[in-house]
């Protein structure tokens, strides 16, 4: 009977989708910029590397609880980007806790991001990860790293 139950538990798993979010953030920054850019990244993956990402993004809010229910959320726009003391407190978490906040600077948020970055992490600088971390060679190859 255990293991009926452990084979019934495993297979409730087995059809599982994951769902992302992108990150509606306050300062102004157009949060919702390039809005085809990550659904066009979720069918990219579910076609070309077997994932099951629902096709369809949520949306998150950074203080939000729910922040914690997307291991991948995305982040995009153009100029300010303003953090709460809050959204800086579940960020950290968020993170620390093995989240992942992919940031695509769609033009202008570079200069505003990395002064939030550094609320969240103050004790910790950005550095750019060089071509040959793992992350660039699962599961396609990029020798030079990320295409720019």
């Amino acid at each position: 009977m255990k293991k009926l139950l452990g084979l019934l538990i495993l297979l409730s798993f087995s059809g599982f989708s994951q769902e992302i979010a992108l990150l509606k953030y306050n300062g102004g920054g157009d949060w919702y910029a390039n809005p085809t850019s990550l659904p066009n990244l979720i069918k990219y993956s579910n076609q070309s590397i077997n994932t099951r990402i629902k096709a369809k993004p949520a949306t998150v809010e950074p203080s939000s609880p729910d922040l914690f229910s997307y291991p991948f959320v995305h982040m995009t726009g153009h100029g300010n980007v303003v953090f709460s003391d809050s959204d800086i407190s579940n960020l950290r978490n968020y993170m620390l806790s093995g989240g992942f906040l992919h940031i695509d600077d769609n033009y202008g948020m570079d200069e505003f991001i990395r002064k939030e970055i550094k609320k969240i992490f103050p004790n910790n600088n950005l550095v750019e990860i060089p071509a040959n971390h793992k992350i660039f060679q699962t599961p396609n190859v990029f020798a030079g790293g990320l295409p720019k």
